[in-house]
């Protein structure tokens, strides 16, 4: 359990989600309303939380939570994910911080335009072969290549830590019939999907608009956490197999949260993501929001506002108003 003076300097020294939005990770403790705000409360005593400088607030096991602070956490727009230990599985998240729909309005719009679709899964192959990936590949080469380097990146691990490998194969409907390795693998990337999931809600994304994997609401999350497996999860899983299958998916677990919060993994999904979606159009012209809506975005200035309509030959017209009477009409 860390001490309250623990918890201040974590509120001092909060690592930024993205420039301007930062999170807090609690566990095993008690949240209450403090007048505006939220305070935590434990064996050490009380700690009050500025939730209005909170982008998430992610709680993890043993938290108990009321329901006033939770109307203060959703008044000053502060996203509520409850997940597992630092914040390995996401099991639930309340509303964010995002008032806008525009970053998802630019994932749907990039997802149903082939070429930009192209686009964007040309991105993430570059984010993980930079050295390799050219813009004149087809999707066939940059799949084939893929497959080509992990198959290298399993071998390697194999040879490294001595955990034989036979390919990445086991049953869902017989999960404990499967390799240690097998079984590690997924248990690891498991804890990535959570991480991953809490980044793109609280950003304003959804997760079932995928670009490379589509048709499951978690088609965005695994587009992401390929970003990091090599680095992350497939190491992990080779190294918790070598020194034993007692206890493994605990384990692995436990090591993911620790070799998330070292390497600062909530760091750099967000930025990441942002630099996937970065695509121009055929003038070269980068797209955005507003490329693909002609309204301005003032839900961040004025939370009260309503949202606008859709029309067919204006694009989109004022809520919130009666239309009845117009010449249209």
């Amino acid at each position: 359990m860390r001490s309250v003076d623990d918890l201040m300097k974590d509120l001092r020294e909060l690592p930024k989600f993205r420039d301007g939005l930062s999170y807090l990770y609690v566990e095993r403790c008690k949240i209450e309303k403090d007048n505006q705000a939220i305070a935590l409360f434990d064996t050490d005593g009380k700690v009050p939380i500025p939730c209005a400088s909170l982008a998430v607030l992610m709680i993890g096991p043993g938290v108990s939570i009321t329901s006033e602070a939770i109307k203060n956490l959703a008044r000053t727009g502060c996203l509520v994910t409850w997940c597992g230990e630092e914040g390995v599985r996401f099991y639930a998240h309340g509303l964010g911080k995002t008032r806008s729909a525009n970053n998802l309005l630019l994932q749907a719009y990039l997802a149903v335009h082939d070429d930009l679709r192209l686009k964007v899964v040309k991105n993430m192959y570059k984010i993980r072969f930079p050295e390799t990936i050219n813009d004149e590949m087809t999707i066939q080469q940059l799949r084939g290549f893929e497959g080509s380097h992990v198959r290298r990146l399993y071998d390697q691990y194999s040879k490294a830590t001595g955990v034989e490998w036979k390919g990445r194969k086991y049953d869902r409907s017989d999960w404990s019939q499967a390799d240690p390795i097998n079984r590690a693998i997924s248990a690891a990337n498991a804890c990535l999907y959570g991480i991953c999931h809490a980044a793109i809600v609280a950003a304003g994304y959804v997760s079932g608009i995928g670009f490379l994997h589509i048709g499951k609401q978690l088609s965005f999350v695994y587009d992401i956490a390929d970003f990091y497996k090599a680095d992350l999860t497939i190491p992990c899983a080779f190294q918790a197999v070598k020194e034993g299958t007692q206890k493994l998916e605990s384990r692995i677990r436990y090591n993911l949260r620790d070799l998330f919060r070292n390497q600062d993994i909530l760091k750099k999904i967000i930025p990441d993501i942002e630099k996937v979606l970065t695509v121009t159009d055929k003038d070269g012209k980068i797209i955005g929001p507003s490329n693909i809506a002609n309204f301005e975005d003032n839900f961040a200035a004025d939370k009260s506002i309503p949202g606008f309509l859709w029309d067919s030959e204006l694009g989109t017209v004022s809520g919130g108003k009666s239309y009845f009477g117009d010449e249209e009409d």
